[in-house]
């Protein structure tokens, strides 16, 4: 697996992995505008927003993941879709409540989404300054490289959670559970970004 330095995985960022990437590119295609307002104790209001989105993601994963056997395989691309923009959304209202959705960029939101999951991948978007986390942002080859990268990570995992797919309701269970544990990741990436993040500069892009 590379990262975002990778030439290989910036060549051919699809490969066998092109319905998820191809997910992936609509999904950070633009950052969708927050529904949210700057708020004065923005950590609670955050926390409220991640609960939210982490039982929407739960009670969406787990309807999908009803139907047994084929029909359930033939949800799996959808869930994801799906989750992602629950996510997303998520994040942008994150950064409206912190009165930072100015400073919320495509790769803001891909390293929200996907740290904890593609640490790998992303550990060189995030760099420290001080005790601020400063995330640089890729240009258009690099960002395609890294979402390919992703790509690889998201379709080896789908693998394991098609199985819960053979389960009726118990499978869909842990399937909720799952989306509501990997929402609330994204949740907690973006808030330890959001308190950390400098308000006076502008990261350099990284280019290939």
């Amino acid at each position: 697996m590379g990262h975002p330095g990778n030439p290989a995985a910036r060549d051919s960022p699809s490969g066998h992995h092109g319905p998820v990437v191809g997910a992936l590119e609509r999904v950070l295609a633009d950052i969708p505008v927050s529904a949210t307002q700057p708020a004065d104790r923005p950590g609670d209001h955050a926390h409220a927003i991640a609960r939210r989105a982490a039982k929407r993601a739960a009670l969406l994963s787990g309807s999908l993941a009803l139907p047994p056997g084929p029909l359930g395989f033939a949800t799996l691309l959808p869930d994801l879709y799906l989750i992602w923009n629950t996510q997303r959304q998520m994040v942008s209202d994150m950064f409206g409540v912190y009165g930072m959705s100015a400073e919320l960029t495509r790769s803001h939101m891909l390293y929200c989404l996907f740290r904890h999951a593609a640490s790998h991948v992303l550990r060189d978007v995030a760099v420290r300054s001080g005790q601020r986390l400063v995330v640089r942002q890729l240009s258009g080859r690099v960002f395609r490289g890294a979402l390919g990268d992703v790509g690889v990570t998201v379709t080896q995992r789908l693998a394991g959670s098609a199985a819960g797919r053979w389960i009726p309701l118990a499978g869909a269970a842990a399937v909720g559970a799952y989306a509501y544990w990997d929402t609330m990741q994204v949740a907690g990436t973006a808030k330890r970004l959001l308190v950390s993040m400098p308000q006076d500069r502008v990261p350099q892009p990284i280019r290939a």
